[in-house]
């Protein structure tokens, strides 16, 4: 997620409000037709997609996802994306700000953390239809000549709640985030502190447990060891700063707290089976 010294294209919910006097906690597009977003790039605020139906790609962190009819896309601040529509596309799309999405994180009920294993949800027939009830009232409410926000962000409230409750009945894998509020904030720590702890014992400390005890919870809850945790998520920024950066491996070495590029390629391409610069130069 988001991070106070980042080097990456990041577009706030300003840049995107040209022509609206007043600033706004909220803004509803439709997509129709064809688009492209070539140069992936972050956002500082919370993007929902309902799609109707679509052809094409949506990238979210390297992980590339189909488009399909009756789908909901999440992106969260931090995020990298991109994405590739064609014809037939139909979409409505909420940028909500970081300052509401912060206040609607207890209406998602679940650890961002899990919600990331679901970014791409696919819908069911009725519940394409409750979003898009919903997305559609707020498109009305913001036709208002005297909008009120207080009835907007009560059915923002509503959509989170719903993608809570689509979530726990499409998978069976939300009671695991639900019951184990140390992996919860296992996950919390490593966003914070992973360019420079890389140890399970400073995460176990932490969180007054066994570094022990903390890769066998790891293991039981989400069957992967708490060390792969935390390299999962410095290979995450890794892969972002030398795709989208313009800052050098050299650079991206100290960032990211190694000892020296040779380190940095071993880790690199014991994950990737490529190089840094292999995969900087990828198209």
């Amino acid at each position: 997620m988001y991070q106070p010294n980042d080097h990456f294209p990041i577009l706030d919910l300003q840049k995107f409000q040209e022509g609206i006097i007043a600033d706004r906690d909220l803004l509803f597009h439709e997509l129709i037709g064809p688009r492209e977003i070539s140069e992936p790039h972050k956002h500082d605020f919370f993007i929902l997609l309902l799609f109707q139906e679509s052809v094409g790609t949506h990238t979210i962190d390297f992980d590339r996802f189909v488009l399909g009819s009756n789908q909901l896309h999440l992106v969260f601040p931090g995020q990298v994306h991109q994405w590739q529509m064609a014809d037939p596309t139909y979409a409505l799309q909420l940028m909500i700000s970081r300052h509401w999405f912060e206040s609607l994180l207890p209406a998602l009920r679940f650890p961002i953390s899990y919600y990331l294993k679901h970014l791409v949800i696919d819908l069911s027939t009725t519940n394409f239809q409750s979003l898009l009830t919903e997305f559609k009232a707020i498109a009305d409410d913001l036709q208002d000549g005297e909008i009120l926000w207080e009835l907007i962000y009560a059915r923002v409230k509503v959509i989170t709640l719903l993608i809570s409750k689509i979530v726990q009945d499409n998978y069976d894998d939300y009671e695991q985030y639900q019951a184990n509020p140390i992996m919860a904030k296992f996950v919390q720590l490593i966003d914070e502190w992973y360019k420079s702890e890389k140890s399970v014992a400073f995460y176990a400390e932490k969180l007054n447990i066994s570094a022990n005890y903390l890769n066998v919870l790891s293991n039981r809850v989400l069957q992967k060891s708490a060390s792969f945790l935390i390299q999962e998520r410095v290979l995450l920024e890794a892969k972002r700063l030398l795709k989208i950066s313009d800052k050098t491996i050299k650079a991206i070495v100290f960032d990211l707290g190694f000892y020296d590029n040779a380190s940095f390629s071993k880790f690199f391409k014991s994950h990737t089976n490529m190089t840094p610069s292999q995969f900087k130069a990828q198209p």
